[in-house]
């Protein structure tokens, strides 16, 4: 199983308003970069798009390391999304989005750690520079 490195952050002018995501898939030398906006939207749900978005694009099954600097993603991902299972999702925010990324998850092997955002991380400073690029062009657009 290959071992990928899934670096991600996302980005919201308001909250809601206009958003951005950026993920950096990362396989030993070959890195790809992944990027997107949506126009009324949330920080959080840019958080966990750029993650959806990076599994997406993975062609088999892998084991990821996902690097966030959202607590929200990195501990639901962790630790919260069992629960939430149990109780059928209620009360929990962005339930569309969660059981997209349930879905998208299943063949990989997926472990999240937090960094510190805005701590001179290279991978989450660069996601974080390109989701807010991405924000401010669809902010432009609309």
């Amino acid at each position: 199983m290959k071992k990928i490195y899934l670096y991600s952050d996302g980005s919201s002018l308001g909250n809601p308003g206009p958003g951005g995501f950026c993920t950096i898939i990362r396989y030993k030398k070959h890195e790809k970069i992944i990027k997107g906006a949506e126009p009324h939207t949330t920080n959080n749900r840019m958080e966990l798009r750029a993650v959806i978005e990076g599994l997406k694009a993975l062609k088999e099954p892998c084991e990821v390391v996902i690097y966030s600097d959202s607590n929200y993603v990195v501990k639901a991902i962790n630790e919260w999304l069992p629960g939430w299972i149990k109780k059928d999702f209620k009360n929990v925010k962005n339930v569309d989005l969660w059981k997209e990324y349930l879905e998208i998850s299943k063949p990989h092997k997926i472990k999240a750690i937090w960094v510190k955002g805005h701590s001179g991380h290279s991978e989450n400073e660069l996601c974080d520079k390109i989701a807010k690029e991405e924000a401010n062009r669809i902010k432009s657009e609309i």
